[in-house]
């Protein structure tokens, strides 16, 4: 069985004390920045609720045939919701659909197979379409004994108000640079390594560990070397584009880009200079949002990193008079 990171512990153990107590609730709601192990913690909990023989303190088994059947996932009691392909099955969908939610609350209207509880994940939570949150407004309202639908939201705000006001919710915060830290050593990470990839990340340990896992950082530095020769004039926003879309790290790209951005923005004493950065910060954003989308990438990002250039053309004809 996987061992948590301590930000991940913390939460566990505060959802296992409202078990304990009687106040776990039908509607929970697991929030924070991505890749923290929000599925994770989900997921081990869904586990102890369904174990048929967990040990003194309540934890899995791993064992018995429920644990069994979770690990294949094929238990008939817990449900996994997230994007499926489109009709045509050319790619995933961008929205969690009604269809979809309507099937939860078909589920969770059935007595569990194996007479314990059911459980029904939803990640990302945010991604539930307006229709198909009516439809998750009303499963939440009517709770059953024993039925659990836990949301999972690395953007909680952007769920109605009336969702998140019927969830028991659980944070997920960035840990302490040194928990942090400790952590991504623990891993194998060298000290320099990880300090590198842990400010890079601002602080967020899961992140800093998948671009040490990944080659993320070099990325990164391409990302930054591509700006600065776009910002010169060096390199036309039309080829670099096409680059940054030609395989599947566009979305790093541009989280790269706005991150560099920011950081550019963070040491500045211009309001105006510091205004336009963050005005580009938040079209980057924008742009990775469309990639999810059927607008054409390569054109979405043509414009961002023509912004990119007048953004430094204007700072160089300001400079020169």
């Amino acid at each position: 069985m996987s061992t948590f990171a301590p930000w991940q512990q913390r939460v566990y153990d505060q959802a296992v004390a409202a078990q304990a107590s009687g106040r776990l609730a039908h509607g929970l709601l697991f929030c924070g920045p991505a890749q923290l192990g929000k599925r994770a913690v989900a997921e081990r909990l869904a586990q102890r609720l369904l174990c048929q023989q967990p040990a003194a303190a309540g934890e899995p088994c791993g064992n018995c045939r429920s644990c069994h059947l979770l690990a294949a996932g094929t238990h008939p009691d817990y449900q996994f919701v997230s994007f499926v392909p489109n009709k045509e099955g050319t790619r995933l969908r961008t929205e969690i659909v009604i269809e979809q939610i309507r099937q939860v609350s078909e589920k969770l209207s059935l007595t569990p197979q194996y007479g314990g509880a059911q459980v029904v994940i939803i990640d990302p939570a945010e991604a539930v379409n307006h229709a198909a949150c009516n439809a998750l407004l009303k499963t939440l309202e009517e709770p059953v004994p024993g039925r659990y639908l836990w949301l999972l939201s690395a953007h909680p705000a952007r769920l109605p108000a009336t969702i998140r006001s019927r969830c028991q919710r659980y944070e997920f915060r960035l840990p302490q640079a040194a928990e942090s830290l400790a952590w991504l050593k623990q891993l194998g990470h060298s000290d320099a390594s990880a300090r590198e990839a842990l400010e890079a990340a601002r602080g967020h340990p899961g992140l800093a560990n998948e671009w040490l896992g990944n080659d993320g950082l070099k990325l990164r530095r391409e990302v930054g070397s591509d700006l600065a020769k776009l910002a010169r004039g060096d390199v036309g926003a039309v080829e670099t584009a096409q680059r940054w879309v030609g395989d599947d790290n566009a979305a790093v790209r541009l989280r790269h880009a706005a991150d560099l951005a920011l950081a550019d923005a963070a040491g500045l004493t211009d309001p105006g200079r510091t205004r336009s950065l963050a005005a580009w910060f938040d079209q980057a954003n924008r742009t990775r949002d469309l990639l999810r989308t059927t607008v054409r990438a390569d054109l979405a990002v043509t414009e961002l990193l023509l912004a990119w250039h007048a953004l430094h053309g204007r700072r160089a004809e300001g400079g020169s008079r």
